[in-house]
């Protein structure tokens, strides 16, 4: 009599560019230690990309793979291939944004969904902050005299009206308290700073990590009242293109923005305009509607910006986390348990 096939668990979690993208060998030992004997661990060494949603290859290897896979663990899922991974019952992804796996038959599939949210929250809230620290110590204004040439331009910085200011007494608006929200509301707590926050259930509580909570409707008013806008919300057809010329105009004058979230939520051309009027103190950016950013975007050539290449998130000790997480969850999942982090595939998140 022919045994029956082992369920299959599959992880395709490799960059041979990005090493901090690779699940090391001693944390696959460990999901496979807690599989039943009936199970069956397939590693894929397929390129993957963490970055954004995750960007998975649909090859061959990984196709073959998944054919009769009831768990998968990646960066996301093409759509080919979920389609044809018929006995697929639990994907999970190591990005926190699902976006992009989110066409029609996942949406229309009972299959479980979760992602990561939470395990990029510590390196995601210390850029951001590093972000306040760049334009509160004018640093963009130090780097400006150091790209013209200047040793020792004292007066840009020491003279009235002076670009620095201080963190402690200020206001951060953050914009989406999920786990990087929460994670730069405690951080800035700390440092003095008062917290104003809004979500979509303000209703929730914040866990005493907020000074001040805001619903949707209220989006003026917090703009109106923050030093330092930081939007960690998700990207959905609610916040596409959120902050545009009107979010913008309603900011203070010496308002910095801050986005480690998605590059849509932010009209780039209406957020140049702001920038080169001076109507902001500036802007730090880790994400853009296109990626990369292109060579001829203006932001490339202002001075009261500050840059990155998506890589806030990016943090040796993101494999603690990240197989914590899974880990816990297929105790779960083999318990027949609900699964933490299961993603809304209504509302995008």
């Amino acid at each position: 009599m022919t045994p029956p096939a082992p369920r299959r668990f599959v992880i395709d979690m490799f960059s041979s560019r990005y090493p901090l993208w690779c699940m090391p060998e001693g944390d696959l030992e460990r999901i496979r230690a807690v599989l039943p004997p009936d199970w069956e661990l397939v590693r894929v060494r397929e390129e993957a990309d963490g970055s954004g949603d995750g960007l998975p290859r649909a090859t061959p290897g990984l196709r073959e793979a998944l054919r009769d896979a009831e768990v998968y663990c990646g960066f996301g899922i093409p759509r080919e291939l979920f389609a044809a991974s018929e006995k697929l019952r639990w994907l999970h992804s190591g990005a926190a944004g699902v976006g992009g796996s989110l066409y029609r038959e996942m949406l229309e599939s009972d299959v479980v969904f979760t992602n990561s949210a939470g395990t990029h929250g510590v390196p995601v809230a210390e850029h951001a902050l590093a972000m306040m620290f760049y334009f509160a110590r004018a640093l963009d204004q130090v780097q400006a005299s150091q790209r013209a040439g200047w040793l020792w331009d004292r007066d840009r910085i020491a003279c009235a009206p002076s670009p620095v200011a201080e963190l402690t007494g200020s206001v951060v608006g953050i914009i989406g308290l999920g786990g990087i929200g929460r994670q730069v509301a405690r951080r800035a707590r700390a440092l003095g700073m008062q917290v104003w926050a809004l979500d979509r259930e303000p209703a929730a509580g914040a866990g005493g990590e907020a000074d001040r909570l805001f619903g949707p409707g209220d989006l003026e008013a917090l703009l109106k009242g923050s030093d330092y806008v930081v939007l960690t919300v998700p990207h959905t057809a609610e916040t596409d293109g959120l902050i545009g010329a009107g979010a913008l105009a309603a900011m203070k004058p010496g308002a910095v923005l801050i986005n480690v979230s998605r590059g849509p939520i932010v009209d780039e051309e209406a957020l140049t305009a702001a920038l080169r009027a001076g109507s902001i103190r500036g802007a730090g950016l880790d994400v853009y509607s296109d990626e990369p950013l292109p060579p001829t975007s203006p932001l490339w050539e202002l001075e009261n910006v500050c840059l990155t290449p998506h890589v806030a998130g990016v943090s040796p000790r993101f494999w603690e986390r990240e197989t914590e997480l899974i880990l816990e969850n297929l105790r779960r999942y083999l318990a027949g348990e609900p699964l933490l982090n299961m993603v809304n595939k209504q509302a995008g998140y």
